[in-house]
């Protein structure tokens, strides 16, 4: 494993990886711990490179049949933005039903503090801590641990995740907790020792987990997650560098922490700020790490400045301002030119039920864009 593949990247590095990214090695070990994958999750995340794009570069190299896996997995994050788009708010709250076998809403200790019992889950938290980064079978793992072993519900733990990850989206975040939780699927997930060890390449005995599935179902709360705790997840907003009270005329290009894109709009004249809304960071709180990690990404936007609060008072002092933004379900408090972004397959529109009626439409989508003459040549 790389020690941090979270860095702050150049839009051209980026592309750069993308190109020398191998979809057939992801396909056949992404979940595994020491598998292929492509780091890419934190631009994505930031905005600072679309799906569309990623598919479309992927496309002009491989096959489809070949970009196939690493496709269907970006299109999970298309269709939770798309759930986000549709349902607001409530994807915050147990979405399709009540999360069963709830005994309290806190996280666990054990987890928090990365002393399990299970070494390659508390060696990934530690890990997690250092670099903001969690492989996403290690993410299953940890919900899975806190909401179906633990009894926890899903909401309060997730924002713990959320809180340390570079890569965080909230959409993405709290329907993946949802998804192992069973309240945003059909079932509950779990898994056993066996399962961490093959994927992993560990060899640990005797833990906890050390039991078949049917077992797994039907065990009380382990010792070692018992013991409950709430986390403080506090924000701290970086200085203002813009002067809100200072007149502003012509176009202000409006970024945030979901869009840090350097191509956009990159010849037109106008201000740049980074608009950060201390009401979004009091809901979605972030570590120092990942706040300081938006910045020093936001870097590469040329003559950016921070902006520290809400839109309504850019918009009530900057009276002859033309703010223009990209649309993203954290932007429907501002006001001026909304700009429609490319979405992973600009043809799928609205809400979908399930993934897999998204992915019905997606596939022959896929099929277009890959110019083949079937995805299974």
């Amino acid at each position: 494993m790389k020690t941090n593949p979270f860095i702050v990247k150049s839009y051209e590095t980026i592309i750069g990886e993308i190109d020398s990214f191998s979809p057939i090695r992801y396909g056949k070990t992404r979940n595994y711990k020491t598998g292929t994958v492509s780091y890419l999750s934190p631009y994505i995340s930031r905005g600072v490179i679309s799906l569309h794009a990623i598919a479309k570069r992927m496309l002009e190299k491989y096959s489809a049949k070949d970009a196939y896996p690493f496709i269907k997995e970006l299109a999970w994050r298309d269709y939770f933005q798309k759930v986000w788009e549709a349902k607001g708010d409530e994807i915050f709250t147990d979405l399709k039903q009540i999360q069963s076998d709830v005994k309290h809403n806190s996280s666990i200790s054990s987890i928090v503090h990365a002393q399990t019992g299970i070494v390659e889950i508390d060696a990934s938290i530690r890990h997690f801590y250092e670099t903001g980064y969690l492989h996403n079978h290690i993410r299953m793992y940890l919900a899975a641990l806190v909401c179906n072993f633990g009894k926890a519900h899903w909401y309060n733990p997730s924002k713990w995740m959320y809180y340390h990850l570079l890569d965080g989206d909230p959409a993405s975040n709290a329907l993946s907790w949802q998804w192992v939780a069973g309240s945003f699927s059909s079932k509950k997930y779990y898994f056993n020792q066996d399962n961490i060890n093959k994927y992993t390449g560990s060899n640990q005995k005797n833990s906890f987990l050390d039991k078949s599935y049917e077992e797994l179902v039907d065990m009380e709360i382990p010792k070692s997650l018992v013991e409950k705790e709430d986390p403080v997840l506090h924000t701290n907003l970086p200085k203002s560098e813009c002067n809100v009270e200072q007149k502003v005329e012509g176009k202000v290009f409006v970024y945030n922490s979901f869009n840090l894109d350097p191509e956009w709009h990159k010849n037109e004249t106008g201000e740049r700020i980074l608009l950060l809304e201390p009401t979004h960071f009091e809901k979605h709180p972030i570590s120092e790490r990942v706040m300081q990690f938006i910045i020093d990404q936001s870097k590469f936007i040329p003559n950016i400045k921070i902006c520290v609060c809400e839109f309504s008072e850019l918009k009530k002092e900057w009276t002859n301002a033309k703010f223009i933004f990209k649309k993203h379900p954290t932007t429907k408090d501002y006001n001026g030119t909304e700009e429609i972004p490319l979405s992973l397959f600009p043809e799928v529109n609205g809400y979908f039920p399930s993934f897999s009626s998204y992915w019905k439409k997606a596939e022959r989508e896929l099929y277009k864009m890959g110019k083949q003459t079937s995805l299974f040549d």
